[in-house]
């Protein structure tokens, strides 16, 4: 990369798509080119040893964000836009398609013994963008369940019986702090964020064999070291009474806040010197101007955006329900 100032401009990336054995292919609904098998994840924006994306646009195309946050660093992240931990991204940004059911998990926090080296925890939220009739998710665990019944449970092949299974529609929000059993089930389509981790404890898998034929890992006595048993803040909220220009906060914590908003109109928001945006087009399109309207990108649903928190002033309009994050 020059050292060439290059103005700050929203970004978009390639995203890393992942096989997952739940996977299927309702992500090329988005407009993203799927590789062979059964995508169950795009990671959309990544700075993560097992996936950093690229940038597809602009004069930064082709880049990767780890280059991007060495090169440009807190001018273009915010001044709290930098995991304190690892020095990486805070955030990994992901679009979900879950045409079967995931297994049972659970993520640590950052102060968790045994996470692996330069790896943090794991608090994340989802938006349904999508649900089949009749879809649910297990979330959190049944009132009164602690370690000794879930260790039960367990040894006696009656783990469902612990865990809650609530109903899912689109435009659910769910907050999932660190500590949170959780799984999403089949016939949903969901827009991730989360701290950028990738460390994930299974506690059940259904007994089926993974992609290589074989059964995968469990992780039981981990994962019942990371249980946050008497509960760990998890939320969960209907988003649909929202007016259009108005922004509904669907998730805070201390990793980041995301809001929805409907735009019918122009929307002129602006970024601030603490924290870049990351965009998410939860459905619809529209555009994005910058630089006193001057540059325009069209948008579509699906795509997720990283706007620099150097940008200042942008203008997002078309018809179109976007996710907004930033660090707080």
């Amino acid at each position: 990369m020059t050292n060439t100032m290059i103005k700050p401009y929203p970004l978009l990336f390639q995203p890393e798509m992942k096989e997952r054995i739940w996977g299927g292919r309702a992500l090329a609904q988005f407009g993203l080119e799927l590789p062979e098998g059964s995508i169950g994840e795009g990671w959309m924006i990544g700075d993560h040893p097992n996936g950093t994306t690229t940038v597809l646009n602009g004069p930064l195309a082709g880049t990767g964000l780890d280059a991007i946050r060495e090169h440009y660093g807190k001018e273009w992240f915010g001044t709290k836009g930098f995991s304190e931990r690892n020095g990486r991204f805070p955030l990994l940004i992901k679009l979900l398609d879950c045409n079967d059911d995931l297994s049972v998990q659970v993520h640590p926090t950052d102060t968790y013994d045994g996470l692996p080296e330069g790896e943090l925890g794991k608090t994340e939220m989802w938006y349904i963008l999508d649900a089949k009739p009749g879809a649910t998710i297990v979330y959190g665990l049944k009132e009164g369940v602690d370690r000794a019944a879930m260790e039960a449970a367990i040894a006696e092949g009656r783990i469902m019986d612990t865990l809650q299974v609530v109903p899912v529609e689109a435009g659910d929000a769910f907050y999932i702090p660190a500590g949170t059993v959780h799984a999403l089930c089949s016939g949903v389509v969901v827009a991730e964020i989360q701290q950028n981790s990738d460390t994930t404890y299974r506690l059940y898998d259904y007994d089926r064999p993974g992609l290589d034929g074989k059964l995968r890992e469990l992780h039981v006595e981990a994962s019942l070291n990371v249980i946050a048993y008497e509960g760990a803040g998890a939320q969960r909220m209907k988003t649909d009474g929202i007016r259009p220009g108005e922004w509904l906060t669907i998730a805070s914590s201390p990793y980041f806040i995301v809001e929805k908003g409907i735009v019918i109109e122009p929307l002129a928001l602006k970024t601030t010197p603490e924290s870049f945006v990351i965009l998410v087009v939860a459905d619809g399109q529209g555009t994005i101007s910058w630089n006193e309207g001057v540059e325009r990108l069209a948008l579509r649903s699906g795509q997720c955006l990283l706007l620099p928190a150097s940008l200042g002033g942008y203008t997002v309009d078309g018809s179109m329900t976007v996710l907004r994050s930033m660090v707080p």
